[in-house]
């Protein structure tokens, strides 16, 4: 699933700013992108993005700026030292002038400014603002969700209407293929006597080969089931579900049309097929 979210806050003495991108994929494929001075920190940041990511191509990128407010440090001992040996020279060696604040400053390590690497925070710092960027990733994300469970919802519902249709056909079929096979066999015997008991045997063994309630009832099961999971509100992970329901659904279909010996039924069977089909590409895409 697509989304965005981006989360600011301080780590040590630098600003920083996380942002997270994630586009479809079938599983949890991680890209981070970390200043210099977090390169350490990478396994936890990738543990924080596997726990509220599951499924998706995820792709972090963290930006550093140290902040406005850090001042130079000066080194009030070396200053003192510096300015009482200036002064000393200058007496010694009858110097004109003074000692003047801008020559001092200027003298080796009585000034400093901070170091990239100096307090660049803890772990803990740089992981609450990747889980506030996830958090509303996954805001981002549930809507998506709530968007495509609506389509997968419609795309159900031509299915299951072709069921309807298959359901109400099936009886239908059953009478056709029970008169074709009673017109066959009088025409073979070609005038003599037909055993009747023997006929409807072999006609209840036709049937039999050719009801499909069963696989009907257990595919409006899988749909009933399907629904239930695209309202699960848990929070839980859902693709895998639906994915392993989906598969169930085209075994059911494909018995359906093993069985069907219907035009109309197999056309149906297609049409289910090519639904399902679109919905498992959905369904993918699903954490």
């Amino acid at each position: 699933m697509t989304g965005f979210g981006q989360a600011e806050g301080t780590v040590g003495t630098s600003r920083v700013l996380v942002e997270v991108r994630t586009v479809n994929h079938r599983f949890f494929s991680p890209s981070i992108k970390l200043p210099g001075a977090y390169g350490r920190w990478e396994t936890e940041v990738r543990e924080a993005m596997r726990l509220k990511v599951s499924r998706g191509h995820v792709t972090l990128t963290a930006r550093s700026e140290r902040l406005a407010t850090q001042a130079i440090a000066i080194d009030h001992d070396r200053f003192a030292a510096v300015v009482a040996q200036l002064r000393d020279l200058h007496d010694r060696h009858g110097l004109s002038g003074g000692v003047d604040l801008a020559t001092v400053l200027r003298m080796p390590d009585v000034m400093s400014a901070p170091r990239e690497d100096e307090d660049t925070g803890t772990v803990a710092d740089l992981v609450a603002i990747v889980d506030c960027a996830l958090d509303h990733l996954g805001r981002a994300r549930a809507d998506e969700g709530a968007r495509l469970a609506t389509v997968l919802r419609d795309r159900l519902a031509m299915v299951d209407a072709a069921l309807q249709r298959i359901a109400l056909r099936a009886p239908e079929r059953l009478l056709a293929q029970r008169d074709r096979l009673r017109a066959a066999v009088r025409e073979l015997a070609d005038g003599l006597a037909v055993d009747e008991g023997r006929l409807a045997q072999e006609i209840a063994i036709l049937a039999d080969r050719m009801d499909v309630s069963e696989e009907l009832d257990r595919f409006r099961s899988h749909i009933t089931a399907f629904h239930g999971v695209l309202s699960d509100t848990s929070g839980e992970p859902v693709g895998k579900r639906l994915g392993f329901l989906l598969q169930e659904m085209l075994r059911e279909a494909n018995t359906t049309g093993s069985k069907a010996a219907d035009a109309a039924i197999l056309h149906d069977v297609v049409g289910v097929k090519e639904e399902l089909e679109r919905i498992r590409e959905q369904v993918e895409n699903l954490e």
